[in-house]
């Protein structure tokens, strides 16, 4: 079934976002005969994020300069957008987008075999990967934070559905787990709503204003850490 976002909701009230995408098969677009309401992960206050990071196994420290969280959805509609990022300097919250944590549908339907034939990459969660990006070129193409730094844990997910799974085949290393836009065109104003072949397994925004200015602070040359929680 296609579907296409026909209107989205602003955040509520900054730094504790709630968005809405209101989704229509495009089969029913004059008269649809339901609205299927897709939300994304919930609000969260500053406090709540950093104590939930601080309790992971894997948590050394905050740290000092600017970091990114990934928030997945516990719904994890396939192939939208639904998870978020928060950006943070030290423990100060400067600002959240949307984005995904997931592979797009083609991927996880068989676009994977290009790359692992184990299965899609799926970040694993609730995990700290310190100092795994740096500033560079997504496929000499567009800026963003590349995996220079650390090695990512990742699921293999190989049952060729349209979820993505926290399977039990684990491995670790450097697979280019990018944070990137879905657009190569780095002043791009537009919002999309579909992942389709944006992610194999990198942590994408779809949102070129937030984005611009998440990549516009971050100095080159300087490791950059994640991490990534699932929505709790």
């Amino acid at each position: 079934m296609e579907c296409f976002v026909i209107s989205t909701l602003p955040p509520v009230e900054s730094g504790v976002a709630e968005d809405i995408n209101v989704i229509v098969p495009s089969f029913c677009v004059t008269k649809p005969s339901f609205v299927y309401i897709c939300l994304m992960v919930r609000k969260y206050t500053d406090k709540e994020l950093l104590d939930r990071v601080k309790s992971l196994q894997s948590f050394k420290s905050i740290p000092e300069g600017y970091w990114l969280l990934g928030v997945r959805s516990s719904e994890d509609t396939p192939n939208q957008f639904d998870d978020k990022f928060y950006f943070f300097k030290g423990e100060e919250f400067i600002l959240v987008t949307s984005g995904t944590t997931n592979p797009g549908v083609p991927i996880l339907q068989g676009g994977f075999k290009r790359y692992n034939k184990m299965g899609a990459a799926v970040v694993v969660a609730d995990h700290w990967y310190y100092k795994v990006w740096r500033k560079g070129k997504h496929l000499n193409r567009t800026t963003a934070l590349l995996q220079l730094g650390a090695k990512i844990k990742v699921h293999r997910d190989g049952d060729m559905d349209t979820k993505s799974e926290a399977t039990e085949n684990i491995v670790e290393g450097y697979f280019g787990i990018n944070f990137h836009p879905n657009t190569f065109k780095f002043d791009a104003k537009t919002t999309a709503s579909t992942i389709g072949l944006w992610s194999a397994g990198c942590q994408v925004v779809n949102d070129m204003e937030k984005y611009r200015s998440i990549l516009n602070q971050i100095p080159s040359g300087v490791g950059i850490s994640y991490c990534l929680l699932n929505e709790f």
